[in-house]
């Protein structure tokens, strides 16, 4: 049985000018104008974790906090899925050659994966990405 409240997301961002933003303890960091795609997880809770993304009145707590106080949350997706498909997603997307890596470390402080946020100048069709993964890897 799938628990509906819990599972992986992707928050879509939009930074609308260059900008150097302090991230917790990764320090100052210069961002470039453009669309961020941050993955996450929420084992228990997932629309209250996005909601809470959501939201301006917040203790920080992740790296994603810091950034999202200086952008714009412009749309989400979530999947109900395992955890362990929080860094498959963030590879399968790392794959798309008009996204990169802005800043190592940015939200993988619990796995291996070089971060879980990525850049691109232009907004990309997040949704047909999203719709491919789960046909590779989340079929019933």
């Amino acid at each position: 049985m799938t628990d509906e409240n819990k599972g992986i997301y992707l928050l879509v961002i939009e930074l609308n000018r260059d900008k150097k933003i302090k991230i917790g303890a990764l320090g100052n960091i210069n961002f470039s104008e453009g669309y961020y795609y941050y993955v996450g997880s929420a084992q228990n809770n997932l629309q209250n974790r996005i909601e809470r993304h959501s939201r301006s009145d917040k203790n920080f707590h992740w790296h994603i906090d810091y950034f999202l106080d200086e952008s714009a949350l412009i749309d989400y997706y979530t999947l109900l899925a395992e955890k362990r498909f929080e860094c498959k997603l963030f590879n399968y997307l790392k794959e798309n050659d008009r996204m990169q890596i802005p800043v190592i470390g940015f939200g993988s402080s619990d796995c291996k994966c070089p971060a879980h946020f990525l850049y691109s100048q232009r907004l990309i069709n997040i949704k047909e990405l999203i719709y491919k993964f789960k046909d590779q890897y989340l079929k019933s």
